[in-house]
C-alpha cells in the first residue's frame, strides 16, 4: 500500500526553497473546505533556478511518471519547463505537478491569489486562495471540479459571513 504523506511532500519542496503554489483538493482543505484528496496539486515557478531545486527534491523523493510507474521515468528540465501538468508518483504520494492552471495562468500569475500559510513545523507554503480555486474549478468544468464547486462555494460563503464580507 502507497503512504500518503502530503506534508513530507510539501515540506520536502520547502526545505530546497522551491517556489510553487498548492492548489486543487489539498489547497481547498487547508482553506476550510471539507473536502478530501489523494494527492498534492502544485503550480511551479518555471524559472530555471527554480527548476534545478525541483529536480533535486524529485529525486530525494524518488518522483517517477505515474503511467507505467514500472519503467521510473523521471521528469527533467524540460518536462519541468512547460505548461503541463505531469503526473508524478514519489514514495510519499502522488504529486501532481502543473506549469500552468486554467487559462494559462502560471506560478507569477497566481502570486497575488495567494497567501502564506503554516502547515506544520514551522513550514510555511504558499495556498490557492479559495475565490481563485473555485473559479479554476469553474473553467475546467470537469466532473470532479463540478461536483467539488457546491462545498467550496459553501464553504467561501461561510468564511465571508464569519468575517462580516
Amino acid at each position: 500500500m502507497l503512504e500518503r504523506d502530503f506534508f513530507a511532500i510539501l515540506s520536502a519542496l520547502r526545505g530546497q526553497d522551491v517556489m510553487f503554489i498548492l492548489v486543487g483538493g489539498l489547497a481547498a482543505a487547508l482553506d476550510g473546505a471539507p473536502v478530501t484528496t489523494y494527492d498534492t496539486d502544485v503550480v511551479h515557478s518555471r524559472d530555471e533556478a527554480n527548476i534545478e531545486r525541483l529536480l533535486s527534491v524529485l529525486a530525494d523523493l524518488d518522483a517517477v511518471f505515474r503511467i507505467q510507474p514500472e519503467r521510473r521515468l523521471k521528469p527533467s528540465a524540460s518536462h519541468l519547463a512547460g505548461p503541463g501538468h505531469l503526473n508524478l508518483i514519489t514514495r510519499y504520494g502522488p504529486l501532481d505537478l502543473l506549469g500552468t492552471i486554467g487559462h494559462n495562468l502560471g506560478y507569477h500569475d497566481l502570486l497575488p491569489h495567494s497567501a502564506e500559510m503554516d502547515i506544520g513545523e514551522r513550514v510555511q507554503i504558499r495556498v490557492l486562495d479559495l475565490e481563485t480555486l473555485i473559479a479554476m474549478k469553474e473553467q475546467l468544468a470537469g466532473e470532479k471540479d463540478r461536483a467539488m464547486l457546491p462545498i467550496l462555494r459553501h464553504t467561501l460563503e461561510e468564511q465571508r459571513r464569519k468575517s462580516g464580507c
